[in-house]
């Protein structure tokens, strides 16, 4: 099998945990200290993968200057479009409860909701594509952490988006398109970067570890605080040292 072909099946793979979510969210009734434990627990996932997986290669393969300035690259980059996808009404678009706007409410919000969706989603998927360049393996740690996290994603962000009045068409509409895009987004990973100096894969994968990261502090870890303040810290930890534990199998 291809490698282009085989980083699009491993990220439709990572982002169909947001559909998969989204049906769970929506078609069923989960406590929302649950969804804020799951949230948490992705959440330690994930910076266990860009600190050990992410970091670590980009460090190892660009050295410090083009590791840190895609890193805070990635970040800035990621902030600003979330700061303005934000004042559209997509803030807490990842919320379970009442905080998410109905169209009428806020017009565009709909739109500005499924762009924030899609713009936290894309980083994750690039580097699946990135990690297949480094030996033709895919990081299954990576697509693991991902995986894990999109699925509370998805939960979370899906039984809001019911609340805030908005139909099962929109909401797996969504979360369905994303779920291809991070697809194509692996594979344009790969692509993309294939034949590239270990510079710029480094700096791109820094890159994408630092809009990641903002994508958690921004999203995923307000919504595990405001509804599992007691444990979220405790979940937290239990997720990063899942996700590091995993990395170390084998080695």
């Amino acid at each position: 099998m291809p490698q282009w072909l085989q980083a699009g099946l491993w990220g439709l793979l990572a982002g169909g945990a947001l559909l998969l979510g989204a049906w769970v969210g929506y078609r069923m009734r989960i406590p929302a200290r649950l969804v804020a434990a799951v949230m948490a627990f992705g959440a330690g996932v994930l910076i266990s993968a860009l600190s050990f997986e992410l970091m670590d290669e980009a460090f190892k393969s660009g050295g410090l200057d083009s590791t840190s300035l895609g890193f805070v690259g990635g970040a800035a980059v990621y902030t600003a479009a979330n700061y303005l996808l934000a004042h559209r009404g997509a803030r807490h678009r990842k919320r379970s409860g009442d905080r998410q706007p109905s169209e009428q409410e806020h017009e565009g919000s709909g739109l500005s909701i499924a762009l924030g969706a899609l713009l936290d989603g894309i980083p994750e998927s690039i580097v699946i594509g990135l990690s297949l360049l480094k030996g033709g393996a895919v990081s299954t740690v990576a697509v693991a952490a991902i995986f894990l996290s999109n699925l509370p994603e998805g939960l979370s962000s899906a039984a809001g988006m019911k609340k805030a009045g908005r139909g099962p068409g929109y909401v797996y509409g969504v979360w369905g398109g994303i779920a291809l895009a991070s697809g194509l987004s692996a594979i344009a990973g790969f692509v993309l970067f294939d034949g590239s100096s270990p510079e710029v894969v480094a700096a791109t994968t820094a890159i994408a570890a630092g809009a990641i990261l903002a994508m958690l502090v921004d999203t995923m870890i307000p919504e595990a605080f405001e509804q599992a303040h007691d444990f979220a810290g405790l979940v937290t930890v239990a997720g990063f040292l899942a996700a590091f534990a995993l990395s170390k199998w084998g080695h």
